[in-house]
């Protein structure tokens, strides 16, 4: 199943998607059964319902009557999610990524992934929303990632469990300043090093997400997706989620001794090689970058 947020005529609804033309309005198609309140609540609602919340969503889905099926040409897909509770993300988690910055890569044992978070009210916009370069914006860069769903709470998840825990996946472009400056310093220490590139991830409209979330039982294994990015038409990234250090399940594992995940919680597993800074290439208005995900989709956006 693929689940979306839609805009029509100013509301925002949750749908199924139909093929590649049809959205159903499942609140519309759940209309007067005990179903309809949670279809009407909005996606965190839905995902908060779990696996009854899902049954309610199929099936309003396989009944849905024709006045609350909408051509999908009619409607504005959103992010799925407005907005993730928590949105993660993961630095250097493919190897040819991390050499193209310049980085060697050690052996996994001695490493741990790289975890940080992005302002998910600010920084999610829509598949097809623009992507805005700041005014203190210098070099900005793509980066076509796999983003996890999760579907229900847990805590120090067990790896073998960890699948178990997502509800779907989408897709996300982690948009990244490369050369943050704010202001002038007369030195800097590595921390504040780090805290440029850091800061540089966190610019409004640098996380697009969508189209839709297609539901974990669709993607078994989510490590067997190809991962391309295009600008302009020209392809930039091209790999397979096979290609991670940390596959989904040890990140979930991983991510959840430290903090409870939630219903709506996404998390974005890093970007394959293919990057504009490994080559000097950066985005300027009027680009056009899209980003697809095998069994997923594509997400499209305009740079402004």
């Amino acid at each position: 199943m693929k689940l979306a947020t839609f805009e029509r005529n100013g509301t925002r609804r949750v749908g199924a998607v139909l093929g590649e033309d049809r959205i159903v309005d499942l609140a519309a198609a759940a209309a007067g059964s005990a179903a309809e309140k949670i279809l009407d609540a909005g996606m965190l609602a839905l995902l908060d319902a779990g696996e009854p919340g899902l049954a309610a969503a199929r099936e309003a889905a396989e009944k849905a009557p024709a006045s609350a099926i909408l051509p999908l040409a009619d409607v504005r897909l959103c992010a799925p999610i407005l907005y993730p509770r928590k949105l993660f993300c993961l630095a250097g988690n493919y190897a040819e990524h991390i050499q193209e910055g310049g980085r060697n890569v050690e052996e996994k044992d001695k490493v741990t992934p790289r975890v940080f978070m992005k302002p998910p009210t600010t920084t999610v916009v829509g598949p097809y929303d623009p992507i805005r370069i700041p005014p203190v914006g210098n070099k900005i860069d793509w980066e076509a990632e796999l983003a996890v769903v999760i579907g229900r709470r847990g805590k120090a998840i067990a790896e073998a469990d960890a699948l178990s825990y997502v509800v779907g996946y989408t897709v996300i472009n982690d948009v990244s300043e490369r050369a943050l400056k704010i202001r002038e310093r007369s030195k800097s220490e590595e921390w504040d090093k780090f805290f440029d590139w850091l800061n540089g991830k966190w610019f409004d409209t640098f996380a697009p997400m969508g189209p839709w979330i297609v539901t974990a039982d669709e993607i078994p294994n989510p490590q067997r997706l190809q991962v391309t990015l295009t600008v302009n038409g020209a392809e930039m990234q091209n790999g397979n989620t096979g290609q991670m250090i940390f596959p989904v399940a040890e990140l979930i594992h991983y991510i959840s001794q430290f903090i409870t995940l939630e219903p709506g919680d996404v998390i974005a597993t890093g970007t394959p090689a293919g990057v504009g800074s490994g080559r000097g290439i950066f985005l300027k208005p009027g680009d056009r970058v899209r980003t697809t995900i095998e069994r997923i989709g594509s997400i499209e956006n305009v740079v402004e």
